[in-house]
Formats: structure tokens, C-alpha cells, sequence
């Protein structure tokens, strides 16, 4: 990485980290605060995997504070699905297609697009819909009568600007998806329509069974970048490539597909390696 890039960052770790020190009573006061950070190319700022972990445990702290709960959900959204902020905080009921596994947006920077969506987001909508008593027009309701969530820049300045990642914004979150996407092995091609990119996007409202491989690759996506916000440390990336999974995959589907049992595939597969 470039001094340029690694310069505002550094700044910012060493900020959060003497935020910490002066709310531990360790020294009085922040020797860092006030300081300019040099400029971050935002376009080109993603996060690494210990990022990734750094995010997760800010969200699992500040969800302890009831006022920031929703604040966390739109946050773990936008990082498991590369939306725009506009889109998830927008984000409508009648969008949210689980049973497609989708989200049909009416109004993106594209007009109408469709997004392939992982099942950690999936099953995330799911419970958010049959948990609610009242359900209003907007998955993250605002505290009107039935209103989007209008705190978002305040609650997230108030978790980010004193953090080691006080130089992420929610474009960070989009770029950093599409780069996991890339270090998982997914091409450009597979990754745009995914992110809602005007070139690959998916934009027919006609369209009701999308392309199981950007099902598949959503899964992946966004399970492994869920995996990282929860604190696993993998030891492997090249899931695509990976020929055991692959097998493993294969044999689960044609047994299934045979109307067999998907577990017993997985042990004659083991045993026959």
C-alpha cells in the first residue's frame, strides 16, 4: 500500500487508540485531536479482513446502546450486499423479495434494478419481517409515523469519527465488497449486477427468476464477509477454486436433485477420497 493511503489511515488508528487510552484514564488528554488527516483516495479505500473484525466489534459495542440498533442493522446491511446508503436506508418492504431472494429496487442510481442478495441477508429480512408488530413502508423506520431512518449521519459519525476506521464512509463498504467478491475469485462480469453497476446491472421488472449463479455468488459474498464481522479469521479465499468444496457441492445438489439424502452424498464423498 502507497504512503498516500496509508497515511490517513494511520492517523485515524492512532487517534481511536488514544481516544481509548483517555477514556481508560491512562492520560488526560488526545494529543491527536485536531490534527488534519491527509486526504484518503475514497474511491480506492477498502477494508482489509482485520478491518473487517474491527468493524464487527464496533457494531456488537455500539448495539449494546438501544438508540444505535438501527444504525448497526443498516450498517451490517451495506456491508453484506455492496448497496448504495441511499438504497438501504430507502430500503422498502415491497423491495425486499426474500422468496427471489432478491431486492427489486424501484428508484437506484440506475432507475429500477434488481439485486441478487445473500441468504445471510436473506434470512436477516426474514426475521426483521416476522418480528415486527407493525411493519410501516420502510424496513428501517425512522421515528415519524412511517418514515425512513433520518439518523444515519449523525449515529454513524458518532461511532466512526473517533475510531481506528474513522476514514471509512459507506462507499468504503461498497468498494470493499465488490473487492472481497474479486479476492473470492468472481470476476467483473458476475460482480457488477451484485453491486447494481449501470453497465451489468439487472434492470427488468419482468425478470422473476434470477441467474442462480449470482445467487450462489451472493451467498459466498456475503456469508464470508459476515463470517469476518463476527470475528473469523479464514485461512483460505479462493473459494471458487477451491476443487474439494466444488465436489462436495456437486454431490450434495444430485443427491438432493435424486431425491436423496444430501448428508449421506457428503459421507460416501468423504469416504471415497
Amino acid at each position: 500500500m502507497s504512503e498516500v493511503a496509508t497515511a490517513p489511515r494511520t492517523v485515524g488508528l492512532l487517534g481511536g487508540i488514544l481516544t481509548y487510552a483517555v477514556e481508560a484514564g491512562i492520560i488526560e488528554g488526545n494529543p491527536a485531536h485536531g490534527i488534519r488527516r491527509p486526504k484518503d483516495n475514497v474511491r480506492k479505500r477498502r477494508l482489509s479482513e482485520a478491518e473487517y473484525r474491527i468493524l464487527g466489534r464496533m457494531l456488537h459495542d455500539a448495539a449494546k446502546q438501544e438508540k444505535y440498533t438501527t444504525l448497526v442493522d443498516v450498517v451490517r446491511q451495506l456491508a453484506l450486499t455492496g448497496c448504495r446508503r441511499g438504497e438501504m436506508i430507502g430500503l422498502k418492504w415491497t423491495e425486499a423479495d426474500t422468496d427471489s431472494r432478491c431486492l427489486r429496487l424501484e428508484d437506484s442510481k440506475e432507475g429500477e434494478s434488481i439485486r441478487p442478495i445473500g441468504l445471510p441477508v436473506v434470512e436477516y429480512l426474514e426475521r426483521r419481517r416476522t418480528g415486527s408488530d407493525v411493519l410501516g413502508t420502510y424496513v428501517f423506520r425512522g421515528n415519524g409515523q412511517d418514515n425512513a431512518f433520518g439518523s444515519f449521519p449523525s449515529h454513524w459519525k458518532h461511532i466512526f469519527e473517533e475510531s481506528p476506521l474513522s476514514d471509512v464512509t459507506p462507499h468504503v463498504l461498497r468498494h470493499s465488497f465488490a473487492s472481497i467478491a474479486k479476492d473470492l475469485g468472481f470476476t467483473e462480469v458476475t460482480i457488477r449486477p451484485l453491486v447494481g453497476h449501470a453497465k451489468g446491472s439487472v434492470t427488468s421488472k419482468y425478470i422473476h427468476t434470477l441467474d442462480t449463479a449470482l445467487i450462489m455468488a451472493a451467498d459466498t459474498i456475503s456469508g464470508y464477509i459476515q463470517g469476518l464481522l463476527d470475528g473469523v479469521e479464514f485461512k483460505q479465499t479462493a473459494y471458487a477454486l477451491d476443487r474439494d468444496s466444488r465436489k462436495a457441492a456437486l454431490a450434495r445438489f444430485l443427491k438432493s436433485a435424486a431425491g436423496g439424502d444430501p448428508e449421506e452424498a457428503e459421507e460416501e464423498r468423504c469416504l471415497a477420497a
